[in-house]
């Protein structure tokens, strides 16, 4: 880009006068607050969790015409009091990315394509492969006899969107299929 003097003056004044005129109390605070209010004029209020870690900080959702049309931090929550962190921040942008994925796709080996899925599909499938794994790969026995009754080749990572009771229940369906290998989220 050429920098002519004439347009390096133009831009040094025009930040010399911003400069100005912030020192002399135009403030712009009032006007983003306006302009906030605005954006959410209309908009049903939904508080929901954030996915992303264990603490589960609520935020509230600002639901216009079934959109989400704005995000903030719970101000009621007693963890946070409606603070985010950088991730928590990011939930409007993430609930209306057009790169979220809203149905199941599957890649079947070898291809090069998604292909969409019905939800009943999917779930079949992937039982079907954790049973066929498991029958594939138990052991009873280990190399001197005893009896272990595990798989090794599955591993779990657990949510930490789950209560302590889910984490049991699904702990003890685990360790009955004779997984050995699983883990938690919300220690990572």
């Amino acid at each position: 880009m050429d920098v002519t003097r004439r347009v390096f003056m133009k831009v040094t004044g025009a930040g010399a006068a911003t400069i100005a005129l912030s020192q002399l109390g135009f403030a712009l605070a009032p006007a983003n607050a306006y302009a906030k209010e605005l954006k959410i004029k209309g908009a049903k209020e939904v508080i929901s969790i954030c996915p992303f870690c264990s603490v589960c900080c609520h935020y509230i959702a600002h639901v216009r015409d079934g959109k989400v049309v704005s995000t903030e931090g719970d101000p009621g929550y007693p963890v946070s009091e409606g603070a985010l962190c950088a991730k928590g921040a990011t939930m409007n942008s993430m609930i209306n990315s057009h790169h979220r994925v809203l149905k199941p796709k599957y890649r079947a080996p070898y291809s090069d394509k998604w292909e969409e899925k019905s939800w009943e599909w999917m779930l079949e499938k992937l039982a079907r492969n954790i049973k066929d794994t498991r029958d594939k790969n138990f052991k009873a026995t280990n190399e001197s006899g005893q009896v272990v009754n595990r798989v090794e080749e599955i591993f779990h990572l657990g949510s930490s969107q789950m209560s302590n009771e889910e984490c049991s229940v699904v702990h003890q369906a685990l360790r009955a299929m004779g997984v050995v290998h699983m883990d938690h989220q919300a220690r990572i």
